[in-house]
């Protein structure tokens, strides 16, 4: 067998409207019919297109059919309140933030100005209180201040701390009478 056989060249041309060929050889009707079979069993096997469009018509049909067009109006319903938050709530939800804003503006232009006077009140403190020295004994006095204070704390959480010892200790004194007395 020869690479140039009439069935290869016929199969591998492309057809054309006369049986004759360029090279001089005649494609008879066998030979036709064969590059015909050979072309559906080709489209057949190698071109799933129209089989999975079917399938695809087939689905769609029996998914409407089932769920009763059920996702139309569930998009209807979301497309009726898109267009309503469109139309009625965001311009009044924009209106009342125009509205609030001006107060929040105010209220924060107040902090500023709040804010702004206790930096400047904090610098002039710093500026006079620039000698470590004054701001040393300062803390010092402020400490031992705190000092004295938490001595007289400890020392009335002490007097009551015993002053309840000696509460429980009578209170156990007079139960261990009256068991004692229970028990005789």
């Amino acid at each position: 067998m020869s690479n140039s056989s009439p069935a290869r060249a016929a199969a591998a041309a492309p057809l054309t409207a006369s049986p004759k060929r360029e090279n001089g050889y005649s494609v008879g009707p066998a030979t036709q019919l064969i590059i015909k079979d050979v072309g559906e069993i080709h489209s057949r096997l190698l071109d799933h297109r129209p089989i999975i469009q079917g399938e695809t018509r087939y689905f769609v049909k029996e998914f409407e059919e089932k769920r009763g067009h059920r996702e139309m109006r569930v998009l209807e319903n979301v497309k009726n309140s898109v267009s309503e938050t469109n139309g009625h709530v965001l311009p009044r939800c924009a209106d009342v933030m125009q509205d609030q804003f001006g107060l929040v503006l105010k209220s924060l232009e107040s902090a500023n100005q709040t804010i702004h006077r206790l930096q400047q009140q904090e610098r002039e403190n710093e500026k006079s209180n620039t000698a470590p020295e004054v701001r040393h004994e300062k803390l010092r006095s402020q400490w031992e201040a705190f000092m004295k204070e938490q001595e007289k704390r400890r020392l009335a959480i002490d007097e009551e701390h015993n002053k309840a010892v000696l509460r429980l200790k009578e209170q156990y004194a007079q139960m261990d009478k009256e068991l004692f007395k229970m028990a005789s």
